[in-house]
Parts: structure tokens; sequence; C-alpha cells
């Protein structure tokens, strides 16, 4: 099982149950009149967001793998989804860490799925000290001294 983490804390996963998941290599095959209505895409963390954004507007939820808490790929790639336009749920999957969690939502994304064992080894409370993420962080200092 996993846990999905949020603003409001630990929760199960509801938002992807009645999407079904797609693979970018089955969108890229498909013809726009096949794709199944709204649907849930997973995609590497190294995909070209100009080849997935054609498909933005079937799009409700992308998910992006973590194989590693070091490797940062993903919150790259979420950036430039959203300044490619994409505005449905994005999802961090995998080994994220609580101390990567306010980063996760500053790049972009609206929730990181986590595994049971690591919610066990970060328990919530861990997660909801980094909910204070829009306020904490250097470059605000900045934007009010420009």
């Amino acid at each position: 099982m996993t846990v999905i983490v949020t603003d409001a804390g630990f929760a199960e996963d509801v938002s992807a149950g009645g999407l079904r998941t797609l693979p970018l290599e089955a969108l890229q095959a498909a013809d726009k009149c096949d794709l199944p209505g709204e649907f849930a895409l997973s995609i590497a963390n190294d995909a070209d967001p100009d080849e997935i954004a054609p498909f933005f507007a079937w799009i409700r939820l992308i998910v992006i793998p973590f194989p590693s808490f070091s490797d940062g790929r993903g919150f790259s790639l979420a950036k430039r989804l959203r300044e490619a336009g994409y505005a449905g749920r994005l999802r961090a999957s995998g080994h994220v860490i609580a101390d990567q969690y306010a980063h996760a939502r500053r790049v972009g994304f609206d929730e990181v799925e986590i595994s049971d064992e690591l919610a066990a080894r970060q328990p919530e409370d861990q997660w909801l000290a980094r909910t204070g993420w829009k306020d904490h962080f250097y470059q605000k200092r900045l934007q009010a001294v420009a």
C-alpha cells in the first residue's frame, strides 16, 4: 500500500481510483479520438513536456517517479510541466523524503505518494512540519527587496 501526502497530512489514494492510468508510450501511439476520456499518465522523470502538452486537456493526474531521493530530475520535470501549462494534479511517487516536501510543492507537485514503510519511518508530523512551504524560502525575502 501507499500513502498520499498533502498539506493536510496523510491520506489514502482516492483521486486516481477512478482514472485509467496510461504509460507515455500508449499516449504517444494513440489517436486523440481513441483516448479514454480523462485519465492519469505515468511518465519517466526524463520525459519531454513538449510531447505531453498536446494531451493536457485529457490528463487529470501525472505521476512522476523518484527512483532515489537523490535523483532530482522529477523536480525539474514538474516545473517544466507547469511552465508548459499543465494545470491538473501532479504527483511525486517513490523515494521523496519529508525534507524535500516543501521543494516538491514549490515546483508544482500537488501531492507525494510514499510507501507505508517510509510513512512509518517519517510519520505525518514530520511532513506537516514542512507545509509552510509558501512562507519559508529565501526567494520570498529577495522578492520583497526587489
